[in-house]
């Protein structure tokens, strides 16, 4: 039996009509949306089933709408596909997606994480709305030409590496005049450049009030030693004490994703199959970009 590694995926990854058809082929399912509607306190199933997309793409909605769905779909892997959560060995999850990856590993029970992503979500809505605010997705050029685009763009507005996703697709986040500062300087070079839809510059210092927060939701709950390793976003490494894991997803806020490493690291322990588990096929075209031929399997194709 391969080694496997199970991805999640984060903001982002949302789309209206996202868990309904994995529900009507799996009813089982549907007790995740079930459990969330009486911890969030409205209908989340109604608005990943059928939106509005304003209202599903809000940041204090689409966080706790993709962790749910995410679960609903490792419910259904597990049952059809129990091997592969058997041979899973390591995980990891996309920024928000880590958290779906912790209580997966046993880290965090199900209803804790959806109580934190949800404060988490509200909380970087709240930091963003103070803070106009982007961010920006730069592809096919190379880092060093990112980090200088990034560079002369900051002269109009703050503005930083935000993702390290894979090679050639590199995100920046800041101010807003910076952000589209950064869209004409990656153009002129030869790239390309897609502002994203989000409500602010997320893993980057504007998200500070947002932090603060996050530490105090997470002082509410019971964090435990995962069962099996999680890939920290803020480092590529993993921690196996719950007091560095609290302190490594507040820190989450404000840092960039490393996650080209975070794959990498995957590799060089003998991962040999990964499972994207959730909304979308991000993660499976990045790891594309990161290794060819590495098997990657999309569990919610809906």
């Amino acid at each position: 039996m391969s080694s496997t590694a199970f991805l999640f995926p984060g903001q982002g990854a949302q789309f209206v009509g996202m868990g309904r058809n994995l529900v009507e082929s799996f009813p089982p399912a549907r007790k995740w949306y079930d459990q969330a509607n009486d911890i969030v306190g409205y209908d989340l199933a109604q608005y990943c089933f059928e939106g509005p997309a304003e209202k599903l793409d809000a940041t204090d909605i689409s966080q706790p709408a993709i962790y749910v769905t995410s679960f609903a779909a490792l419910d259904q892997l597990r049952s059809q596909n129990p091997e592969a959560a058997e041979s899973c060995v390591i995980t990891a999850g996309l920024s928000l997606g880590e958290y779906t990856a912790l209580a997966f590993a046993g880290a965090m029970s199900f209803e804790d994480g959806l109580r934190v992503v949800q404060k988490r979500g509200q909380a970087m809505q709240s930091a963003a709305e103070a803070n106009p605010s982007g961010m920006v997705s730069i592809l096919l050029l190379e880092l060093d030409q990112v980090e200088q685009i990034c560079q002369e763009a900051s002269a109009v507005g703050m503005l930083t590496i935000a993702n390290y996703l894979c090679p050639k697709n590199i995100v920046l986040s800041g101010e807003t005049a910076a952000c589209q500062k950064a869209v004409e300087l990656a153009e002129a070079a030869g790239g390309r450049a897609i502002p994203l839809s989000v409500a602010g510059a997320f893993h980057t210092s504007l998200m500070k009030p947002a932090d603060e927060r996050l530490a105090e939701a997470l002082a509410n709950i019971t964090l435990r030693n995962p069962e099996i390793p999680v890939v920290s976003n803020v480092d590529a490494d993993v921690h196996e004490s719950a007091r560095e894991i609290h302190d490594l997803l507040v820190r989450q806020v404000v840092s960039p994703v490393l996650w080209e490493d975070s794959m990498r690291r995957m590799l060089d322990r003998g991962v040999e199959e990964f499972y994207e588990i959730g909304p979308g096929k991000v993660l499976r075209g990045l790891m594309k970009r990161i290794h060819r031929k590495i098997p990657v399997h999309s569990v919610l194709d809906d």
